[in-house]
């Protein structure tokens, strides 16, 4: 047994006496279920605790800080570049039993919250309310607040809203000694010192464990208009992208499914999509009704400009609900083609779309692998997955190969690595392309005065080496 099984489970003792034993889980099968995310990977940890207040989290951090074991907080899994993953071992410290909206406050519009919300029940509970919490990952029917956070998870409102960061005013956090430090608060402005509070944004679960959010509400938009556009080439629907934000109009979303999305959807759900296009964009205008009647229709007029063969605008709620249904399944659709799918997140300038979109093309050709094209077009942040078999040596050689070149294509275009899903693991290796040596050493330095011990997520966003 390693010496960090060892140590873990002396801790495993101490803690069953302070925290409920149902809860504190070491048996071969229970870590097992916490030994994979969304991604492909799988790494067993040596026990896992599941958390119900801050005192336990703070309890598990402080035993971990002095017996010298790593932690790795987790919220439902649904991660998509292995942040979760216990990578080095240790304790999977599990956050989903914190899962209460604390307070609605309508007047300084605001929801205090625990990170094992999910994030579909936040929404729809402060728009009982007539308010609106904007950032609407893929996975927002399984994922939580907190792993929002620790991602700075964004989504199709991306564009017209921004992503998680936007909204986050007060972080309740247990810091890697098991220390609790509490930022910001329900002001709407604060420079008070260092922007700490962003920093926790973000960090992937490498600086401290959130406990309770204190999160930033708008007024419920009145009015939705939903249209999909198709077109026969994928260029044209890039092109349309740009020529909709040129057009002066900042839609609510704007995002692309390329033709085999399209046909792997449609194989998927028969929801009657044109296989033939080669690219559709699904575009929401919110807002008042006669202003989003207006952007609705501009939006169609710019689309068939740019070449769009067919266009449909939704008359009904049910209507837009299908549109979004098409996709949102999309990742579930592609899954089913080949055994593994390999999800990227790139984020270039709007500008770059078409030519990224080149780029990515060219890869696919390239190097001989099926590479599926979605995402957040109107931000930027596209998601090419790659179809393939990792029990495959030499096909997962070429997927590397494709990976680091999609990668190489982004930042050349002035773009990044990740938009919405983090470094974690599966990126780590690949930071140097996009950030400079000088950068890499800021957040390495960070990471060593928050967590000098190293305890916290160990193994994450730094290639090269333990962060």
């Amino acid at each position: 047994m390693s010496g960090i099984s060892s140590v873990v489970k002396e801790a495993v003792r101490e803690l069953k006496r302070l925290i409920d034993p149902a809860r504190v889980l070491d048996t071969p099968e229970a870590r097992l279920l916490y030994a994979y995310d969304a991604t492909a990977g799988q790494h067993l940890p040596d026990a896992v605790v599941k958390a119900h207040s801050p005192a336990e989290v703070a309890a598990v951090l402080k035993m971990a800080d002095r017996l010298g074991f790593p932690v790795v907080p987790r919220g439902a899994g649904t991660g998509l570049s292995g942040g979760s993953l216990p990578a080095a071992g240790g304790v999977v410290l599990v956050l989903t039993g914190m899962a209460q909206i604390k307070e609605i406050d309508r007047e300084n519009m605001a929801v205090v919250c625990e990170p094992g919300v999910i994030t579909a029940d936040l929404q729809k509970a402060v728009e009982r309310e007539g308010l609106f919490y904007p950032p609407d990952p893929s996975s927002l029917n399984y994922c939580t607040i907190g792993g929002n956070l620790a991602e700075n998870a964004g989504g199709p409102r991306g564009l017209k809203y921004g992503v998680t960061k936007d909204y986050v005013l007060g972080l309740e956090v247990v810091l890697p000694d098991g220390e609790t430090v509490r930022l910001g608060g329900k002001q709407v402005k604060n420079v008070t010192g260092y922007n700490f509070l962003q920093l926790f944004v973000g960090s992937e679960g490498t600086l401290g464990v959130i406990t309770e959010a204190t999160l930033r509400l708008l007024p419920l938009p009145p009015a939705r208009k939903t249209l999909a556009a198709f077109f026969d080439r994928l260029e044209q629907a890039a092109d349309a992208v740009t020529a909709v934000l040129a057009a002066g109009v900042v839609p609510c979303t704007l995002e692309l499914m390329d033709q085999k999305s399209i046909y792997y959807v449609e194989e998927y759900l028969r929801l009657g999509l044109p296989r033939q296009a080669e690219a559709m964009l699904i575009i929401e205008a919110d807002g008042l009704p006669e202003e989003t009647e207006a952007q609705a229709a501009r939006i169609a007029r710019v689309c068939r400009q740019a070449g769009a063969r067919d266009l449909t605008v939704a008359r009904d709620s049910a209507e837009a609900d299908r549109l979004w249904r098409a996709r949102r399944a999309v990742s579930p659709a592609i899954s089913r083609v080949r055994p593994t799918k390999i999800g990227e997140d790139i984020c270039v300038p709007r500008s770059a779309i078409p030519a990224m979109v080149r780029e990515i093309q060219k890869i696919e050709e390239r190097f001989g692998l099926p590479i599926v094209i979605f995402g957040h077009a109107g931000d930027g942040n596209l998601h090419p997955n790659i179809l393939t078999n990792r029990r495959d040596r030499e096909e997962m050689a070429r997927v590397e190969q494709a990976i680091r070149a999609i990668f190489e294509a982004a930042v050349k275009l002035g773009g990044t690595l990740s938009g919405e899903h983090g470094i974690g693991l599966t990126k780590k290796d690949y930071l140097g392309l996009d950030l400079s040596p000088r950068a890499v050493a800021l957040m390495r330095a960070v990471k060593k005065a928050v967590d000098p011990a190293g305890i916290l997520n160990p193994g994450k966003i730094f290639g090269g080496g333990s962060a």
